[in-house]
């Protein structure tokens, strides 16, 4: 059977390595505990893919198209979560008649004064009805649609419109009212990384052995990938420039092939990171700025190389797999100019920091005390079953490669 290469993102085999090289990073007080578990931490920096093929809410984490969202460096895209869920939350509403608005840019009437029109603009603070309306429209948002995020459906009841217009109850055109999402689709990475580093902070609070290593394995994978160039761009895997499979080149087909031969993988002291969203931020910025070159590079090679030599076929797991010859990853791995070795020590050095920063905001709780973990029966029987889930199902949500 004749396959095409398609790696995982740093492929599984650089994510566990990113996370175990991480943990030597780590202060005298922190890598005991970790080095009793660098088993643990290596084997589970692959669930967050793995959860792929459980829930369609997973996709969206491990990657942000910036450039759907405008220009570099994208100061349209809100870098708080509320503010931007809420900026890109449509709104919109279903009249008596059957008729629906978007209430972004329709005009509603209030029932029995058809004389009488309300404009409702939720996009971006535009309705300044009320001098007092952005806080208004932040607590609606929080208050009666942040809490469906995991539906499958928004739904809005006509009166919490009423009540965020200042009108009557009832006095508006609208027997149902919803929203829909416009920003998930396009990545959360970024605001997934805060909202992770704040959950490793508390685990290590609360001491609790298990949740310090399944979010410390889970925030390895989230930052790796955002140190690839390739998960901040719409143009993902190069569907857009005729340079399908690139994403895989770059960061699974690369880093199997050399890393272990001429990366360095020391990449010194975990540092505290004094401002997390900020952090976070910078690094997807950082990432992004590579995408032009990753693609140009790769386009021009392979109009020099040899075309017959591009490309190559292995056999892995029974099947015969085509996939970029070495010499050609080679000539690409040069041209890049270390590139993907710095973006894997990015990660190594991100990796250590995130979790040192998550114990230092804890308190530095002392570590000792906590041993090697044993997987609880629930434990075991979540992971045969996600296991399941990924022989017999498909991903959900967008491909990242």
């Amino acid at each position: 059977m004749l396959s095409f290469y398609s790696g995982e993102d740093w492929g599984f085999w650089g994510h566990r390595r990113i996370n175990r090289m991480a943990v030597f990073t780590l202060p005298p007080e922190m890598i005991g505990f970790y080095k009793k578990n660098i088993e643990y931490i290596t084997e589970h920096a692959v669930d967050p893919d793995k959860r792929r093929y459980a829930t369609r809410h997973e996709a969206v984490r491990h990657y942000i198209d910036a450039d759907h969202w405008g220009e570099y460096p994208f100061p349209a895209l809100p870098r708080d979560w509320n503010d931007a869920l809420m900026k890109f939350t449509e709104v919109g509403l279903v009249t008596m008649a059957g008729d629906t608005l978007l209430l972004s840019r329709d005009t509603v009437a209030l029932n029995g004064d058809t004389g009488q029109e309300v404009f409702v603009a939720l996009h971006m603070g535009d309705y300044r009805v009320a001098a007092n309306y952005d806080r208004a429209n932040r607590g609606f948002f929080i208050k009666n649609i942040l809490p469906q995020y995991y539906e499958d459906e928004w739904v809005v009841d006509c009166d919490s419109l009423c009540a965020l217009f200042g009108i009557t109850p009832g006095s508006l055109d609208c027997q149902s009212a919803f929203a829909v999402d416009r920003l998930s689709e396009y990545g959360i990475l970024p605001y997934h990384l805060l909202a992770m580093q704040r959950r490793l902070t508390e685990a290590f609070r609360q001491k609790d052995e298990a949740r310090i290593l399944r979010l410390s394995a889970e925030m390895g994978h989230y930052i790796g990938d955002g140190n690839v160039p390739l998960h901040t761009t719409e143009n993902y895997n190069g569907q857009m420039t005729n340079q399908v499979g690139i994403h895989a080149f770059w960061e699974s087909r690369i880093p199997e092939l050399f890393a272990d031969k001429t990366f360095d993988y020391f990449v010194g002291k975990a540092e505290y990171i004094s401002r997390p969203k900020e952090y976070f931020w910078n690094m997807v910025l950082a990432s992004h700025a590579l995408v032009d070159s990753v693609l140009s590079i790769e386009r021009q090679l392979s109009i020099d190389f040899p075309a017959d030599k591009q490309y190559c076929y292995e056999e892995r797991l029974g099947q015969t797999i085509r996939t970029q010859c070495e010499d050609y990853a080679a000539a690409y791995n040069e041209r890049l100019s270390g590139m993907v070795e710095a973006r894997l020590r990015s990660s190594i050095q991100a990796i250590g920091s995130s979790w040192y920063t998550a114990w230092a905001d804890a308190g530095q709780p002392d570590l000792r005390a906590l041993g090697e973990h044993l997987p609880t029966l629930v434990e075991t029987q979540e992971m045969e079953e996600l296991e399941k889930q990924v022989r017999g199902g498909e991903k959900k949500g967008r491909p990242h490669e």
